[in-house]
């Protein structure tokens, strides 16, 4: 079965970006940095999403990283799939915090229970299809909706419109996308454009 082991993200301030991922969010080998200044505008094309027990870890989380620069797109709030909200890093990269919990079951950690990259694309069952031929399994899917793969680090595909709406952005944007995702199915780019490594 091929696995995600990390993803490289790709940010014009390295340190910064080591104070928000490193620092604040203590992501430790599964987030990699490389120095780029690739042009790029407006939506990315993915999200990092870090999912979390409880609604206080989602706050706490939330803090460290907007005190580490990350800009608030969607304040923490209940929602009819659990409590969650959205920050954007200082590289730019879309950040989601969510717990399918409503309630708080203990004190607030700094624990991550998944860390899942979310990919907007074209065709949710042609991009499905490609995935599965390179080996990842797939953990849930729902039709051409959406579909995810098991895995150390998780991926889930979506519709661009649809994640750029879940995020609070617009869906426009052009140029690279400024991640790679690094994992044993060796290096390819897939049909909307995201490099493997």
């Amino acid at each position: 079965m091929t696995s995600i082991d990390h993803i490289t993200l790709e940010v014009a301030d390295i340190a910064n970006a080591e104070r928000f991922y490193t620092g604040a969010l203590d992501l430790g080998a599964k987030v990699r940095l490389r120095a780029s200044e690739a042009p790029t505008t407006g939506f990315r094309g993915f999200t990092l999403s870090l999912l979390m027990s409880q609604p206080s870890t989602v706050n706490a989380l939330m803090d460290a990283a907007a005190e580490a620069g990350g800009k608030t797109l969607k304040p923490a709030a209940k929602s009819l799939w659990g409590y969650g909200g959205v920050l954007q890093a200082p590289d730019g990269t879309i950040v989601t915090f969510a717990s399918s919990s409503k309630k708080d079951t203990g004190p607030a950690t700094r624990q991550i229970d998944d860390v899942v990259i979310q990919l907007g694309v074209a065709d949710v069952a042609a991009s499905k299809r490609f995935y599965v031929a390179r080996g990842l399994e797939v953990g849930k899917s729902y039709g051409s909706k959406y579909v995810d793969f098991a895995g150390t680090v998780k991926l889930a595909l979506l519709k661009r419109k649809a994640l750029a709406k879940a995020a609070g952005v617009a869906p426009d944007g052009e140029g690279s996308h400024r991640f790679t995702i690094g994992s044993d199915a060796g290096a390819f780019t897939d049909p909307d454009g995201f490099g493997w490594e």
